[in-house]
């Protein structure tokens, strides 16, 4: 009996120790974030109603949006074959592309970076051209690339590739710059090979900077895969938003953007969060 009543006394204990899972100021935390954002789009939509609800208005209001694209809302998984596709499979089929061209961007924007960074005749060499050379439109690269591949999949994945790796470079040479001296002392005491001190010492000193490279390389990415899209057709959310731009089913349009702004921030906050487990905190979410 005795042995009973000083288990419950210790979990008893523990429990006032842990408190209650759910408190008040947690609750008020929750709902400091969740309610001004709802309340400003609760606003916005309100706003929109009102000044698209006349006939003569040339947007559709959300009620209407809402009536007009409700099949393609309910049922996006819906395959007709050809291009009659839901809106599933033209994210998919552009998410695709993305992984690719922005893997490939980020394996050769690290490099490259990490020899603009590490070596004072590549920078003096390399980033005059590289500043020149971002400078220009995703879109200007896209006829180039299908005279060069002559097939819109490739092109498209070009396109990607070369509006992402910029960020990427400059980004990775600043953090290799700034990797302190004592490091580079440390390395050199312990008598550290290149492929050494790049993995042990280079990565996980730039790579906050990195991680802030690859946040604005996907986003870019996902820019330019909707514009290129609307240019070389097929499957893809840019062309879905030039088909119905064709059809004139502005309501469509509204929708598929929604899905594509939403798109645009999880890739952000998966690769800051990709982030934040790397860097151990040290890249700001």
């Amino acid at each position: 009996m005795a042995t009973g009543a000083t288990l419950a006394a210790t979990r008893d204990r523990a429990a006032k120790v842990r408190g209650p899972l759910v408190t008040l100021a947690g609750l008020r935390g929750i709902a400091a974030r969740i309610l001004p954002p709802l309340v400003v789009l609760a606003g916005f939509l309100l706003l929109w109603e009102v000044l698209c609800s006349s006939p003569t208005a040339g947007l559709p209001p959300p009620s209407r949006v809402v009536a007009e694209a409700w099949d393609i809302i309910v049922d996006p998984f819906y395959d007709n074959g050809g291009t009659d596709k839901g809106l599933f499979w033209h994210i998919a089929a552009s998410l695709k592309r993305v992984a690719l061209g922005f893997s490939l961007a980020v394996v050769a924007g690290v490099l490259l970076g990490t020899l603009v960074g590490q070596s004072e005749w590549a920078m003096r060499g390399l980033d005059p051209i590289f500043q020149v050379l971002r400078t220009i439109p995703p879109l200007a690269w896209l006829p180039l690339s299908l005279a060069a591949f002559r097939d819109g999949q490739p092109s498209a994945i070009f396109v990607i590739f070369i509006t992402s790796i910029w960020p990427i470079i400059i980004n990775t040479a600043v953090g290799i710059r700034n990797i302190p001296q004592d490091y580079r002392n440390v390395a050199a005491v312990i008598r550290l090979n290149p492929i050494e001190f790049f993995v042990k010492i280079m990565l996980p000193s730039a790579a906050p900077y990195i991680f802030t490279g690859l946040r604005i390389g996907v986003g870019l990415s996902w820019l330019a895969i909707v514009a290129a899209e609307m240019l070389i057709g097929g499957v893809g959310i840019g062309f879905f938003i030039w088909d119905a731009w064709n059809s004139s089913h502005i309501s469509e349009i509204i929708v598929a953007l929604v899905y594509v702004g939403l798109i645009g921030f999880v890739l952000d906050r998966l690769v800051a969060g990709v982030g934040v487990l790397v860097t151990r905190g040290t890249s700001a979410a």
